[in-house]
C-alpha cells in the first residue's frame, strides 16, 4: 500500500442519521476535526512514506471524507459504490468523475444492488471477505469475483453498530486477523476460523471495538489505529507491529475512524 485517496474534512458535519452513531445533537467541532484529519495524514506521509491523493471537498457532502466508501480499486480499474441510504449515494457521481479522471477503467453497480466499496470488502491477496445485510448485498460478491477471479467469502454483519466490515475486522500483513467477533453471525465466525488458523486470531475486546480499534490502516509492519485502544496496541505490538494511535474522535461521531478515512489505490 503506497496511495490512499482521502478526501479533507472541510463540509464534514452531522446532518442526517443513517447509522447508530451519528446524532444530529451531537455537533462536530470542525476545527478539532481538521486537525485530527492532518494529525493522521501527517502519520502516512511523513512517518509511513504514503502517497496521498486528494478529493476536493464539496458542500452539502459531509461523509464525502469517508473515501472508503468511494468503492473498490483493484489494478486499473475501480467499482464506484452504489450506497444504500440516498444520503450518501449524492456522492457517487463525485467518485466516479476522480476515478475517470485519474484514468481508471470505472465500473458501476448493477441495478437493484448496494455496495459500499472497501469499507465491505477488505482481504489478503488470495482470498478476500465480504460484509453484507447492513450496507452491501450478498449479490455482488460472485458478481466481483468472477470479474476479479478472486475468492470472496460473505460474512454477515449482526451488530448495527458494526455497519461496514471494515468497522470490525482488519487483515494484516503477517496473516493476521484483527476483528471483533461478536458482530458476525455464527456462519461467520466459524468460516473465519476454518480460513484463518485461530493462532493469528487477534480478538478486540467489545470495549475496544466500540471505539473502533478494528477500524486500523495496515501497511508492512505499521498499523494506524484510533486512540484509546491500549489492548489492541499491545496485540499488535506482540506480533511485531509498531502502532501509531491518532485521536479521531471527531470522527467517530458520524461512525468512522482511520480506515474509513482512506481508499487504497493499489
Amino acid at each position: 500500500m503506497s496511495r490512499l485517496l482521502v478526501c479533507p474534512p472541510d463540509f464534514f458535519g452531522i446532518e442526517y442519521e443513517i447509522n447508530p452513531w451519528m446524532r444530529l445533537s451531537n455537533r462536530v467541532d470542525h476545527e478539532r476535526a481538521a486537525s485530527q484529519w492532518q494529525t493522521l495524514m501527517g502519520i502516512f506521509e511523513q512517518d509511513l512514506g504514503i502517497v496521498l491523493e486528494r478529493m476536493v471537498p464539496i458542500p452539502g457532502l459531509p461523509d464525502l471524507v469517508f473515501t472508503a466508501n468511494a468503492g473498490l480499486v483493484v489494478g486499473h480499474t475501480a467499482v464506484v459504490s452504489h450506497f444504500r441510504y440516498p444520503e450518501r449515494q449524492r456522492e457517487e457521481a463525485h467518485f466516479e468523475h476522480w476515478f475517470r479522471q485519474q484514468g481508471y477503467e470505472v465500473m458501476t453497480v448493477e441495478a437493484g444492488l448496494h455496495f459500499e466499496g472497501a469499507g465491505d470488502l477488505l482481504g489478503f491477496s488470495d482470498t478476500w471477505f465480504g460484509g453484507y445485510r447492513q450496507r452491501s448485498d450478498i449479490g455482488m460478491y460472485p458478481i466481483l469475483s468472477e470479474r476479479f477471479q478472486r475468492e470472496i467469502i460473505p460474512l454477515e454483519l449482526i451488530d448495527g453498530r458494526f455497519y461496514h466490515l471494515d468497522t470490525c475486522l482488519c487483515p494484516l500483513s503477517g496473516g493476521e486477523l484483527l476483528y471483533f467477533p461478536a458482530a458476525f453471525d455464527h456462519d461467520g465466525r466459524e468460516v473465519l476460523a476454518a480460513r484463518i488458523p485461530t493462532e493469528r486470531h487477534l480478538v478486540v475486546p467489545e470495549h475496544e471495538a466500540l471505539k473502533f480499534a478494528c477500524n486500523a490502516v495496515c501497511v508492512e509492519k505499521h498499523v494506524v489505529l484510533p486512540a484509546g485502544c491500549p489492548t489492541t496496541e499491545g496485540l499488535l505490538q506482540e506480533r511485531g507491529y509498531d502502532t501509531h494511535a491518532v485521536q479521531l474522535d471527531e470522527f467517530m461521531k458520524s461512525g468512522g475512524s482511520a480506515k474509513c478515512l482512506t481508499l487504497a489505490l493499489d
